[in-house]
């Protein structure tokens, strides 16, 4: 297994572009990876990563070997996983790529009761705002908005439609009048999220009737992750844009109010998708414990 080894540890490499990230990913060593792939180079006498301190990207022969070991790659995988499917357990590694609201309130409050009943199942999960062709990146389930879902994949909902709300701390309205419309934002402290694809800043998005919105606000503080976007509301910062069910305790404990109220926006919930309906066993099990549950 030495070669096959070698190979998805190239393979690793070439997909995340870091030495950092592949290592993370695979359970490795930084140190470990790399000699790794120089034993593949030296084996192969050619060299297949060009490295900086900065970024790693294939040479030609690297590209041309990549293309070729990567679909083969995942048939072998896919193979142990039938193999493994055939003692009667399921196994298998299922990932899966999400938002980190997604993670918090959905994807891991429903795997961590199930886990322990599948102990031979793995499972890696990626938080990330971006948005993610899970093929290209090898992810088996990818998890974000109804709108924002891939064409041409298989979608669940296993999430409600989900509300978004303007909320500031008691402490700051004192200081600020609470806005009237979408527009009067811009005379306010606003907390921005940054969005990892493109760099830019979230525009918050509004619904007043059938007219929708897109406001783009600025204020001093900027975050790409939305808990500390709520934290930094608490503390009486600025004004945040949330999901209404990360401000809900927070609502009732009166540490946040909201504002805008007839200006919020409903978004369609959280869907699952994948790419084919020849799933493994694993990735049907996770599929079922990731479903809505059904109302009582």
């Amino acid at each position: 297994m030495a070669v096959f080894d070698d190979l998805a540890a190239f393979a690793a490499v070439v997909r995340a572009k870091s030495f950092t990230r592949a290592a993370a990913q695979i359970g490795v060593t930084q140190s470990a990876l790399s000699q790794t792939v120089r034993s593949l180079e030296r084996r192969l006498d050619l060299k297949l990563l060009n490295r900086t301190t900065r970024s790693v990207a294939p040479t030609e022969a690297g590209e041309q070997l990549f293309r070729t070991v990567e679909p083969r790659l995942a048939e072998i995988e896919a193979e142990l996983a039938v193999l493994g499917n055939m003692r009667g357990r399921p196994v298998g590694t299922v990932r899966i790529t999400a938002t980190e609201h997604a993670v918090r309130s959905i994807v891991w409050p429903r795997l961590l009761p199930w886990m322990p009943n599948y102990p031979e199942i793995k499972i890696e999960i990626s938080s990330d705002n971006r948005f993610v062709d899970i093929v290209a990146e090898r992810f088996d389930i990818g998890i974000r908005l109804g709108g924002d879902v891939a064409k041409n994949m298989i979608a669940l909902r296993i999430a409600p439609d989900m509300r978004m709300v303007v909320v500031g701390s008691p402490a700051y309205f004192e200081r600020k009048p609470p806005p009237q419309t979408p527009q009067e934002l811009s005379e306010h402290n606003c907390i921005g999220l940054r969005l990892p694809t493109y760099g830019g800043m979230l525009a918050w998005e509004f619904k007043h009737g059938e007219r929708i919105t897109s406001t783009h606000v600025e204020g001093r503080l900027v975050f790409n992750r939305s808990d500390l976007m709520a934290d930094a509301a608490v503390a009486g910062n600025g004004l945040a844009w949330l999901p209404d069910d990360m401000a809900r305790d927070h609502l009732a404990a009166g540490r946040l109010v909201t504002t805008l109220d007839d200006w919020a926006i409903t978004f369609p919930g959280y869907h699952l998708y994948y790419a084919s309906r020849r799933s493994s066993s694993a990735l049907s099990l996770v599929v079922d414990a990731l479903r809505l549950p059904k109302s009582r």
